[in-house]
């Protein structure tokens, strides 16, 4: 099967939209656009240990210095001042679970999202009050797992990178993007957290070379 066979034959099961933007990029060629697919699934694979890494890391950070101010199921206390967003959030787990979870039930159980609203400044409380996350988690518990940085920076910088989860996480192109920046901004943003685990994502990630390589040869099946 040639390149161009096999372009469209992936066309025609992941439909013409979702190759589209590779098309577009190769300027019209099927063969150097199967390449530019190829390639985006090799990077996305690249980048999963790294921000599994980080998002473990995250939240387990996270969760150790709410349970240190709050108490281990601070996440049914009021005293955190939760928005209504994180509380609907919540009830829907108890839903799930019938009941409430054990703390690394919970951990585990919470999204990213979920973790890096931790750090925004908070919606509505179900009464309408605004929520001042400021006050109830950053700086009595937060501000701790992220030593010497601001608020505001810790969170963009994680928002960022949840996004780009997000759009690995839904197959979306990322070949487009500027990749090292990304994985810099995701080493460092793990390095506020553990030295430690930064170095381990350095010693065994795969990026740095999927990253280097120029475009892949095509899939051919």
């Amino acid at each position: 099967m040639t390149d161009v066979n096999t372009f469209r034959a992936l066309e025609n099961v992941f439909s013409r939209e979702r190759m589209q933007t590779y098309l577009d990029a190769a300027d019209g060629d099927c063969a150097v656009a199967l390449q530019h697919y190829t390639r985006n699934a090799k990077l996305g694979a690249a980048f999963h240990g790294p921000l599994q890494a980080l998002e473990v890391a995250l939240r387990n950070a996270m969760h150790a210095r709410l349970a240190a101010r709050y108490g281990s199921q601070w996440y049914t206390d009021p005293a955190p001042g939760l928005d209504s967003h994180a509380h609907n959030t919540i009830d829907d787990l108890l839903v799930r679970g019938r009941g409430a979870p054990t703390p690394g039930q919970f951990v585990a159980s919470m999204s990213l999202g979920f973790w890096v609203r931790l750090v925004g400044r908070g919606g509505y409380l179900n009464g309408g009050r605004k929520a001042d996350y400021d006050r109830t988690l950053w700086r009595p518990a937060l501000c701790k797992a992220f030593p010497g940085r601001p608020r505001r920076a810790v969170q963009q910088r994680l928002d960022h990178l949840r996004k780009l989860r997000n759009r690995i996480a839904h197959h979306e192109p990322i070949f487009d993007r500027d990749l090292k920046e990304d994985y810099e901004n995701l080493l460092e943003a793990v390095g506020w957290i553990s030295a430690d685990v930064r170095t381990w994502i350095e010693a065994h990630s795969l990026l740095p070379d999927a990253l280097q390589a120029p475009l892949c040869e095509p899939i051919r099946f």
